[in-house]
């Protein structure tokens, strides 16, 4: 018996990183899991990964059009949806100097109001009690140079958390933000041209001495996703290795 058992959940981003290991985690729990991204490639090699639990549909969430075509997938199951990792992101190392406006509406374009259509058009779909979580930074707090506009990007969905914990309490839905620390992923890894000078000085900075791994960001995901966090809503939990907490 697994945790997930008849769930059917949905993991944006989920071709690599924290979504791929997130997806797997919770379809090793028994859920059926949807997962989305840009990269058809990606994804195709991600289903082989995570196993016949999973279904792949392409798209962006900043597209809503792409949106739509996902969520009709999803419809056509007729399980609706149970638990939603919103988790599609994207980020790179910009200094103020350097900040243009295209930078701008990109960031704020895929990880603010895609995020934030992704959760509204699912809510037709969403089952009473269902779970969204959603992924958050520890550089919200950490004022980590040339990640200023990343983190404006994660502290707005925060505050979409909150709001949206209080908005569908009255239909038992839960809403939570995983709040990773370092983690050694591809998108880290493209962050910076010395990817392991760049690791080695984030690990150091990392209380418990090293970077996090995506399995372990699933593991917290998994959790939230579950009945074990019943009496969680409105949350940040982070997995950081003690970065922001000691």
């Amino acid at each position: 018996m697994g945790l997930l058992d008849g769930k059917t959940a949905l993991v944006t981003g989920g071709s690599a990183g924290i979504g791929l290991a997130s997806a797997t985690r919770l379809a090793a729990e028994g859920a059926d899991v949807f997962i989305t991204g840009r990269r058809k490639a990606e994804l195709d090699a991600a289903v082989e990964v995570i196993g016949p639990a999973a279904t792949a549909v392409s798209g962006d969430i900043a597209n809503p059009a792409d949106l739509d075509r996902l969520y009709e997938t999803i419809r056509s199951r007729e399980q609706g949806l149970d638990i939603l990792f919103a988790n599609a992101a994207v980020a790179s190392l910009v200094p103020l100097e350097q900040v243009t406006e295209e930078y701008f509406d990109t960031l704020f374009g895929i990880n603010v109001r895609g995020t934030l259509f992704t959760v509204q058009k699912a809510l037709p779909l969403l089952n009473d009690g269902a779970s969204v979580i959603l992924n958050g930074s520890t550089n919200v707090d950490v004022g980590d140079e040339g990640l200023g506009v990343y983190a404006a990007t994660k502290a707005a969905i925060r505050s979409l958390g909150r709001t949206w914990a209080n908005e569908l309490k009255g239909r038992g839905i839960r809403v939570n933000t995983v709040t990773p620390g370092p983690t050694d992923t591809p998108a880290l890894t493209a962050l910076t041209p010395a990817p392991e000078q760049f690791k080695k000085r984030l690990a150091s900075r990392v209380p418990l001495g090293r970077l996090g791994r995506p399995e372990e960001i699933a593991a917290v995901v998994a959790f939230l996703a579950s009945e074990q966090s019943s009496f969680i809503t409105g949350t940040s939990l982070y997995a950081d290795g003690g970065l922001n907490q000691i």
